[in-house]
């Protein structure tokens, strides 16, 4: 197979260390400039294309995208992941060949990361993780977003993840958090944590900035006077075989307002959807006064319109690490 040729300066978003700390504080002040004027910003004008693949479920991926492509004057392309068989009728390498010489941006939602990095490798034009199993870091873009627009900063903030830490929003808040200076504690049961890999990762990035970065088993521990508490289904797509095991493990996870009070009393509350009301969140927290999750998914759009924005930008020259 010939080895593909990778033009200079081009650049993806495959995981949330993929951008620097200074960058990442670039594409959120782009998101929130975004967000303020929605149709102010026309890099994908012609219109050019972009490819999006959905090999998983999709609500707020799918419709924050393709509204967020078409803000940006260009032309959501959706290519149906079953239909096109990536992987099976034809490889991942010729997929991304076929689609780099289509599109300007790829940005796929699928299970695994190696196949994300090997679209990469071959595309020629960015690549964008709109979800892996492993890491979710358009997701938390949105989420940082969010937690500065209430709080006004992030470095120095505390964020207490809560629930199944050993999924792709666990491993992307240690990351992105690390990133924008912040204290990340993931709280889990045992056997439900980031790998130690993950966390010597994180710490990395958070000895650059600031951050920390730590495990915790203890719920009431995790949030004791937290600025931002988060947390997602137990039940992860893929994982369904396991619900009423990882009910009974979860249970003493769940976030509720007698866990939420040993938070700040400004602390904001997180998560990511789908929400299961009264298993992993109660509704009254759901739909409570510390609840953004609303604004959280909204944010998505404008998050990874910044993100696209950026990735074309310095893919382009337009700008440098």
């Amino acid at each position: 197979m010939t080895a593909p040729t990778t033009p200079a300066g081009l650049r993806h978003f495959l995981a949330d260390d993929d951008l620097s700390p200074s960058e990442q504080s670039v594409v959120l002040d782009l998101a929130a400039a975004m967000k303020a004027e929605p149709f102010g910003a026309k890099p994908l004008a012609g219109p050019q294309s972009v490819a999006m693949i959905f090999d998983k479920p999709t609500l707020r991926t799918q419709t924050s995208f393709g509204a967020g492509i078409a803000e940006l004057g260009g032309n959501p392309m959706l290519v149906e992941g079953r239909l096109a068989g990536i992987g099976v009728r034809e490889s991942v390498e010729d997929v991304a060949r076929v689609l780099g010489r289509q599109v300007a941006v790829v940005v796929w939602r699928t299970f695994l990361q190696s196949d994300l990095e090997t679209m990469a490798s071959h595309a020629g034009v960015p690549v964008v993780n709109a979800l892996t199993d492993d890491f979710h870091p358009c997701q938390l873009i949105a989420d940082l977003l969010t937690v500065r627009e209430r709080h006004g900063r992030l470095a120095g903030l505390t964020v207490a993840f809560v629930g199944d830490g050993a999924c792709n929003m666990g491993n992307s808040w240690l990351l992105a958090g690390a990133t924008a200076g912040m204290h990340v504690r993931i709280c889990a049961p045992e056997g439900y944590l980031p790998t130690p890999t993950m966390f010597e990762r994180a710490s990395a990035v958070a000895a650059q900035t600031g951050g920390s970065v730590r495990a915790v088993h203890d719920p009431k521990e995790a949030v004791a006077g937290v600025d931002v508490v988060v947390t997602d289904t137990w039940i992860s797509m893929g994982k369904e075989a396991e619900e009423e095991a990882r009910t009974r493990v979860f249970a003493d996870y769940a976030l509720t307002t007698a866990l939420l009070a040993g938070a700040s009393p400004e602390a904001v509350v997180l998560h990511c959807l789908p929400a299961y009301r009264g298993k992993e969140i109660a509704e009254d927290v759901l739909e409570g006064p510390q609840s953004a999750v609303w604004d959280e998914a909204e944010n998505r759009r404008h998050a990874q319109k910044a993100v696209l924005a950026f990735l074309l930008d310095v893919s382009t020259g337009g700008g440098t690490r």
